[in-house]
């Protein structure tokens, strides 16, 4: 891949499979939870403005991962790792169709520090995310110290101008966190996948780290968010390195 990024409009499904085998360093993506059959839609309030508890039409299509086992193998290096976003509900899918195909097959935990508040405080608040990891023998890693490899990330949701207004995209990860799974898992010049890549923050994680990406997706409004964030975290990294 001799470019910084290429970003696709389309059916990952289907673009996927136009990918070179054994080209990409790291899948990096946060696909459909399908959580809408547990959602009970807005919370409306007087004193503050609607809690947002509906869920996107995009999750309701369902979300296999046993569907995608082979193409991400396909893909993948043999030295490269793979890590995706996902909920208690799938946990149990991820595990029961990649375990048997990668060496190792473990969980991180994202910390919420501002999760939504629980209102009628019956329950716990939905501060934690999971994030499944697969790799094989050999994989690449950057083990830095004891300390900071905990399997576990705290960080606020993405909030202030890192939030994409227009359009709002309800799962939008933090660049933060992005950032700190790309320094782990990857080098400089190393090729990161995301085919949900939503308004494209993996993307802008990847080209602020000086690595490359491929992305994909579906929603058109969504794609024109990503491609101009992109763009301009592309034209950021040129300008650091006086390229521009």
């Amino acid at each position: 891949m001799d470019k910084e990024y290429s970003i696709y409009l389309g059916d990952s499904y289907e673009i996927i499979k136009k990918i070179l085998d054994s080209s990409v360093d790291l899948i990096l993506t946060d696909p459909p939870y399908n959580l809408s059959p547990y959602s009970t839609g807005n919370i409306k309030l007087k004193w503050r403005k609607d809690i947002n508890n509906d869920v996107a039409e995009w999750d309701k299509k369902d979300f296999v991962p046993k569907g995608w086992v082979r193409e991400f193998k396909r893909v993948l290096k043999p030295d490269g790792n793979i890590f995706a976003f996902t909920s208690y509900n799938l946990l149990g899918k991820w595990h029961e169709a990649f375990d048997p195909e990668f060496d190792t097959f473990q969980f991180m935990i994202w910390h919420k520090t501002n999760p939504v508040p629980k209102v009628h405080r019956a329950g716990f608040l939905n501060s934690c995310e999971l994030v499944v990891c697969m790799w094989n023998k050999g994989h690449k890693w950057n083990f830095t110290n004891q300390r900071d490899m905990h399997n576990f990330i705290e960080s606020p949701i993405c909030m202030g101008i890192e939030r994409c207004k227009n359009p709002h995209h309800p799962t939008q990860k933090p660049i933060r966190v992005l950032q700190h799974i790309i320094k782990i898992a990857t080098k400089e010049g190393d090729v990161i996948l995301d085919p949900f890549m939503g308004v494209g923050s993996s993307g802008v994680a990847a080209l602020k780290l000086n690595r490359k990406f491929i992305g994909i997706e579906i929603d058109e409004k969504y794609f024109k968010a990503a491609e101009t964030r992109i763009r301009n975290a592309s034209l950021l990294t040129l300008d650091k390195f006086g390229l521009s």
